[in-house]
């Protein structure tokens, strides 16, 4: 299966799109953002699972990354409210579950061998930072070689400068509307933007981000 699967190519799919399907457990639906592969593959996901439902024990051969968005994901190692951002890395196991519902993003094989951070982050507790323009603050979750992932909080009425994405860039936004010169974002979208692409982004009503960069393929497309 491939879906999205040009990572040369910028994509951006809102709430108006989302399209679920069911997975393999009872209960648990996904919204494919991308992949490349089957049931194991390389995604980027967003899982709802109903109140109840869990996924069978397994574990992680390309590690997991995912951030709680609506309600409590658990496993043996917790109970995560909305704001968990949580890191797998390679080889580590769990048997997800929920009792109330929840919904996550999340991301599969993506971790470089030497990527072993395992940890979790509250970040509704976790403090901000002022970030490099007044409205914007900015909490680092995690860094591995050229990738930086952060959640980034935009005051109503700030505008960043315009510039290019080493690595490329992946956004999905949790709270808010986002935007820049290609278009309007509102929450519950998702963008991926290739290696070398450029943009100036900003928001009107202010919004809050989970950003990832530098993690893309750097082949330019043809």
């Amino acid at each position: 299966m491939r879906i999205n699967a040009d990572f040369s190519k910028r994509v951006v799919v809102r709430p108006k799109d989302y399209d679920w399907v069911h997975s393999p457990a009872a209960g648990v639906e996904r919204m494919m953002l991308d992949r490349v592969g089957d049931e194991v593959a390389r995604a980027t996901t967003i899982v709802r699972f109903a109140p109840g439902s869990y996924f069978d024990a397994h574990t992680h051969d390309g590690g997991e990354e995912f951030l709680v968005l609506e309600g409590v994901f658990s496993d043996e190692s917790g109970d995560f409210p909305a704001g968990s951002y949580v890191r797998n890395p390679i080889g580590t196991s769990h048997k997800p579950h929920t009792v109330d519902g929840c919904t996550i993003l999340v991301k599969l094989h993506q971790f470089g061998e030497d990527d072993t951070a395992h940890f979790s982050v509250d970040t509704k507790t976790a403090a901000f930072r002022a970030g490099m323009v007044d409205g914007l603050s900015v909490l680092p979750l995690h860094t591995a070689r050229t990738e930086n992932v952060a959640l980034v909080r935009w005051q109503p009425g700030t505008q960043f400068t315009s510039h290019r994405h080493w690595g490329g860039e992946e956004i999905f936004v949790i709270e808010g509307t986002f935007e820049d010169e290609h278009g309007v974002y509102p929450a519950g979208s998702w963008l991926r933007s290739p290696h070398l692409s450029q943009h100036a982004p900003s928001s009107r009503e202010g919004c809050l981000i989970y950003v990832k960069t530098g993690h893309l393929p750097m082949e330019e497309a043809a």
